[in-house]
């Protein structure tokens, strides 16, 4: 019997995380069908398109996908995408904020799930601009520590992209994460690109302007539970906090 019931948890935990990657695949092929509605079907004269393709490749979404998307976003296959970007506001436990972004095809369902999500897992529906006032709007890129064999340092970072517009460089642990105005993004990810540093994203994105500390693990637990349930939704695309959870704490979480 031990060795059927280990079977049966690997393969309960091998579905979730195939399922995790099938959301975050949607999640990503959206972004490129969006980027070429917007900016034009062709990556090389469309940074935004670029930049989602590119992160779809280093999440290893098909080339077939990749290109479909791409364009249909751009009405290249005689269809096109009709979504609807909308931004909710929350407040979670603890009094962290979130803003959660929806990419969305049916306003109605995308607003009535969001609620319903927030609601029953220890969240409420804040006002309009109650918690954007508390994020900016900055370019995100994100370069991992190890790269085929040599690592990179922060120093290299700074040295590569302080001329192009970074702000701030966090450590993330086994990666980096970039920080400039929202318009100096691509201009950060070239200057990494000339320096022969690789990034695995480059976006711009809601970065919190006051963070709140979480210091209590079952505080960070129902935290943590509301983000995972409210990104789980098919019309989330990004959720964005301002918790300021301690290693030790995020390791009791863990635990």
């Amino acid at each position: 019997m031990s060795g059927h019931s280990k079977w049966a948890t690997t393969k309960h935990k091998k579905a979730a995380i195939d399922a995790k990657r099938s959301k975050l695949w949607a999640k990503l092929i959206k972004n490129i069908e969006i980027a070429a509605k917007m900016g034009g079907p062709d990556p090389s004269g469309n940074p935004t398109l670029f930049d989602a393709i590119y992160k779809a490749k280093k999440q290893s979404v098909p080339n077939d996908n990749i290109e479909r998307a791409r364009k249909r976003g751009g009405g290249l296959d005689g269809g096109g995408v009709d979504y609807t970007t909308i931004m909710y506001e929350v407040y979670g436990p603890q009094g962290v904020a979130l803003l959660v972004e929806c990419l969305t095809d049916n306003k109605n369902r995308a607003a009535m799930e969001v609620r319903t999500a927030v609601t029953r897992n220890g969240g409420t529906m804040a006002d309009p601009g109650s918690v954007s006032r508390l994020f900016d709007r900055k370019g995100v890129v994100v370069v991992a520590k190890s790269q085929e064999g040599k690592e990179v340092a922060e120093d290299d970072l700074l040295e590569a992209t302080l001329d192009a517009g970074a702000e701030d460089v966090n450590d993330l642990g086994e990666s980096f994460e970039i920080l400039s105005d929202a318009s100096d993004v691509v201009a950060v990810r070239t200057a990494l690109q000339e320096a022969g540093i690789d990034y695995d994203s480059a976006e711009v994105q809601f970065v919190a302007s006051m963070d709140i500390p979480v210091a209590d693990a079952a505080a960070a637990g129902k935290v943590f539970s509301l983000i995972d349930v409210v990104d789980d939704l098919d019309d989330v695309q990004n959720v964005f906090s301002n918790a300021d959870i301690p290693d030790e704490v995020m390791e009791a979480v863990d635990a």
